[in-house]
């Protein structure tokens, strides 16, 4: 239950003297209004991710909590916090829900919703911070959103990143600040702009109050001017060039599944067959002439849940497509071991005529908690025993996936790992010349594929490099290094698309100082809600003095 706040007409100056800098309104918003605004935050932030792609409305959900928050106790912030966060998880992650059942979305939204629910009471905690120094409210939003995505990005069981602010601006100017401080400087530039718009409407407020409506625009011109440089600004930040590069020919397989579904699984041999004849198909039209030789074919995760290092007939299936087309696929495999029981999910390179390549072979470094394996199974099962249905653990691996495949080396990571900074850029520190997300959407639908592009366009922009999304289903498709999607391909359909690409050379700024953004930004956070405790302090401090001697 959110708890209402006590009336507040004047602005506390205790904690430092003289006026505050500008004009500020006099209390928090009424909880009804702030109720309606914490709902309205978590929808406008929803509609800013695909497949809406509204990516403008992402600044204004931020600004709406803000303000909900601003100047609340702790208690009411934390649940408008959560109010927010749940009216944008459990519609953005109901893909979960489409053949799980119930329950793990619904524990999924909860849990995140928690996050922004912490989020909500740090927007309380620092309102002290925010008056008393007006000027740095816009940061202090920023930064606060960096620190929770941070947070909610690591835990628990290696975190769950999906939702952040960067991955919805795939189609906005600030996707270019991912090239100089990743997702965090991305996600820290929208919370900066919806600060802008709160700090704006606020002392607006406050500037009609104070002076009876005389140039009560300043405030709400300055800080909109300030948006619109800090989103144009992001138009005039370099990204990785190709003109001259050396180039590479790819084709992409999506062999599709004959249902969509979790038993698709139970459809392994239907599944590498569809994604070995589209290969062999694709080999023919190579021969006629319709199409261009590729340089590399690649398969997507679960092309081969039958593990093709122990089964004859897998392998041989695999071999003759490989040999029809005449160069290597990538192979996306379920391979068994290393010790009994446990199995592996993996990018394999098989080679024509000679078959699968073990020097070039990327384990799966991320497994999906409950879904690839399961933590605490015994506890785990006592919530459902829908479970059971993860019989066998995913083995991490604990290597890089830089896969060489000859014409080109490969930044290889799996399905859900795109979302995870250091995953990605571990490949292109490793040599990557290509970035290659090989997933499997059969169990989802085509909401959670373009979300999941939206953060292969943000990864091509930030390290520099051509990517690709490899789908059983799709959406699968080519993103060139400055974030545009060419031949992208529609759902739940069988379709083989090639395209040469530019392969770019060197490190952007972001690869090369790596977490370093986050970690400034995630401080400042820190610092931040050490500074309004200092603050607070003070203010109880005097308080106390002013009721011990009243008068």
């Amino acid at each position: 239950m959110i708890a209402s706040d006590p009336p507040v007409t004047t602005v506390d100056r205790a904690a430092g003297a003289g006026p505050p800098p500008v004009p500020v309104a006099a209390g928090p918003v009424r909880l009804p209004a702030a109720v309606a605004m914490a709902v309205a935050a978590g929808l406008a932030l929803l509609l800013a991710f695909p497949p809406y792609g509204w990516w403008p409305l992402a600044p204004v959900g931020v600004a709406l909590l803000a303000a909900a928050t601003h100047r609340r106790r702790l208690r009411a912030g934390a649940g408008l916090g959560f109010l927010t966060g749940l009216t944008l998880f459990a519609p953005l992650l109901a893909w979960t829900n489409l053949h799980t059942g119930y329950l793990p979305w619904v524990l999924l939204s909860l849990l995140q919703a928690g996050y922004l629910a912490v989020l909500g009471l740090a927007s309380a905690w620092v309102s002290p911070l925010a008056d008393r120094f007006p000027a740095v409210w816009p940061a202090l939003t920023g930064v606060l959103w960096v620190g929770q995505e941070a947070l909610r990005d690591r835990t628990p069981f290696g975190g769950f990143p999906w939702g952040r602010l960067a991955f919805g601006q795939d189609d906005s100017p600030l996707l270019r600040l991912a090239a100089v401080g990743g997702a965090p400087l991305v996600t820290f530039a929208v919370g900066l702009a919806g600060g802008l718009l709160v700090a704006g409407a606020w002392w607006t407020v406050g500037a009609r109050r104070a002076t009876g409506g005389a140039r009560w625009w300043v405030p709400a011109s300055g800080c909109a001017a300030a948006v619109l440089l800090l989103f144009a600004g992001g138009l005039v930040v370099p990204v990785a060039t190709t003109r001259d590069a050396a180039s590479v020919t790819v084709a992409i397989v999506q062999g599709n599944v004959p249902r969509l579904g979790l038993d698709f699984n139970a459809q392994r041999q239907a599944v590498l067959d569809n994604h070995v004849e589209a290969t062999i198909g694709l080999a023919g039209e190579v021969s006629a002439g319709i199409r261009p030789r590729p340089d590399l074919v690649v398969w997507p995760e679960n092309s081969s849940d039958i593990d093709p290092l122990r089964n004859a007939s897998a392998g041989a299936r695999i071999s003759a497509a490989a040999d029809a087309v005449g160069v290597p696929i990538l192979v996306g495999a379920v391979l068994s071991g290393p010790e009994q029981g446990q199995v592996r999910n993996a990018g394999l390179l098989w080679r024509p005529g000679s078959g699968p390549d073990l020097e070039q072979l990327y384990i799966k470094r991320h497994p999906v908690p409950f879904a690839e394996y399961v933590p605490l199974r015994r506890i785990a099962r006592m919530v459902s025993d829908q479970v059971d249905r993860v019989r066998a653990d995913f083995v991490a691996g604990t290597e890089p996936g830089v896969v060489d495949s000859g014409p080109v080396v490969l930044g290889d990571v799996i399905c859900f790992e795109v979302a995870y900074d250091g995953l990605v850029r571990d490949t292109v520190v490793g040599g990557a010349q290509l970035l290659v997300v090989q997933t499997n959407n059969a169990t989802f639908d085509e909401a959670e594929a373009r979300q999941q592009l939206a953060m292969v366009r943000l990864r091509a922009v930030e390290h520099g490099r051509a990517a690709l999304m490899a789908s059983t289903v799709g959406v699968s498709g080519f993103v060139s290094p400055d974030g545009r999607v060419s031949d992208a391909t529609g759902f739940n359909t069988r379709a083989v698309v090639v395209r040469q690409l530019r392969l770019t050379e060197g490190r952007t700024l972001a690869t090369r100082v790596g977490v370093l953004p986050e970690v400034v930004l995630a401080g400042l956070a820190v610092a931040a809600l050490a500074g309004a405790a200092v603050l607070r302090r003070r203010r109880d401090g005097r308080s106390a003095q002013v009721a011990a001697h009243p008068g």
